[in-house]
């Protein structure tokens, strides 16, 4: 009954406080206001960064609703915990897209807008008439954003893309496999999803600096494979780099099978022994000054060329004591190290704490929730305030009145609205 309670009252206050918060706040981006044609993670992802951050996200979704409302355990179908993260200081509006009406209404909206961000297919898009060019026809200022899986300039262009088939395109499954792994495998997180949308993020923001100077807006193509082979060959580009190479692509550091947590007498924990400085404290600190002497300890290159057996050096002299032991011997020689933490343990870290990284809100329709906030400190903007996402066509009627429309035109699919 509570959460009814909330709901209700939410949905009263609707028309003044929503706006109010998501166009009239006090972050870096208020003011701005977003049309965001995206589902599932990318695309929300990065429009999320763009909302935390005070813009006006105007998030548009089909009837049946972004398909992460149904991704996790929630309790209320359609607000799954995935969902209500991605999608928090955003505004949802039901749109039928298909329909004049829908098309109608998504035409005043652009009108408003100075970023149109979408994930769907080229093809798609054009189906829709939101292609670029007709899109700056509605609005030059605009700032239109498309992230999807390929550039349109080769062949995979128009293919479906996921994160996991970008992680195999990209190498990262057969890296995986190549440090250790016994078969290729894919990072148990949404890397090609959030790389992406960070890089759409900072590309809108560049955008509007742009458009701040010279007051035209301009088209940005996000795609997901080239974006991840630049930050794979980021690392692993290596000895290629060079014409001709002067040895293999992959950094042999990140690929040695010791690169991972060090077992000590009761658990593991990570430590970070790298520069010369670091090497020779910790082998004074352990006794070992005589490697000092030794040609695979004298450099960080030679290190590098003989990591697989530095590492070795390293795990066999951690499981002689304790972890509780090694943190404070790391400690005490100021060298970085850090526990190995489960996902449970890290809602217990005392840092998270201090810093209140964590927040406990009390969502209308969904009662209490653990959520976090944005990582970044901002002095001179208030950043940090966190509106609930919204339930299914929440603002629909609200965002619509705002920009003129009339609403009840939605339920009239035979009318060629303008």
């Amino acid at each position: 009954m509570q959460a009814k309670s909330a709901s209700e009252a939410h949905q009263k206050e609707a028309s003044t406080t929503d706006a109010a918060k998501n166009r009239g706040g006090s972050g870096p981006l208020a003011g701005v206001r977003v049309i965001d044609l995206s589902a599932v993670l990318m695309g929300p992802y990065a429009t999320q960064i763009l909302g935390d951050h005070g813009a006006d996200v105007v998030k548009i979704e089909s009837p049946e609703g972004d398909s992460t409302r149904a991704i996790g355990p929630a309790r209320h179908a359609g607000m799954g915990p995935m969902f209500l993260h991605l999608n928090r200081n955003k505004r949802s509006v039901v749109l039928d897209l298909k329909t004049p009406a829908g098309k109608a209404a998504m035409r005043r909206l652009l009108e408003t807008a100075d970023v149109f961000v979408h994930n769907l297919r080229p093809a798609s898009v054009a189906r829709l008439g939101l292609d670029y060019d007709s899109v700056a026809a509605i609005n030059p200022r605009i700032i239109w954003c498309g992230v999807y899986g390929y550039g349109e300039e080769g062949p995979y262009a128009g293919r479906p893309a996921y994160d996991d088939l970008i992680q195999g395109a990209v190498g990262v499954a057969a890296l995986q496999k190549r440090a250790g792994a016994e078969v290729p495998r894919y990072a148990p997180l949404n890397i090609a999803d959030r790389m992406t949308g960070l890089h759409a993020t900072h590309s809108v923001a560049m955008a509007l600096f742009a458009r701040e100077r010279t007051g035209r807006g301009c088209r940005i193509d996000i795609p997901m494979f080239e974006t991840m082979v630049g930050v794979v060959l980021s690392d692993h580009l290596y000895g290629r780099s060079f014409v001709p190479p002067t040895g293999e692509a992959g950094y042999s550091r990140l690929l040695s099978p010791g690169r991972r947590p060090y077992e000590t007498s009761d658990g593991y924990l990570c430590a970070m022994v790298y520069n010369d400085g670091q090497w020779q404290r910790f082998l004074r600190a352990i006794g070992r000054a005589d490697l000092l002497a030794d040609a695979r300890f004298a450099s960080l290159a030679s290190r590098t060329r003989h990591i697989d057996e530095v590492y070795g050096f390293l795990a066999q002299t951690l499981r002689t004591h304790s972890t509780t032991h090694w943190l404070d011997f790391f400690a005490r020689i100021d060298l970085p190290a850090g526990p190995v933490n489960t996902i449970e343990e890290l809602f217990d870290d005392p840092h998270l704490a201090a810093v209140g990284f964590f927040q406990q809100v009390e969502h209308p329709s969904e009662g209490p929730m653990l959520t976090f906030g944005t990582a970044a400190r901002w002095v001179g903007y208030e950043v940090g305030a966190l509106a609930p996402a919204p339930r299914l066509g929440e603002h629909t009627e609200q965002v619509l009145r705002e920009c003129g429309f009339d609403p009840s035109q939605l339920n009239q699919p035979n009318n060629e609205s303008k």
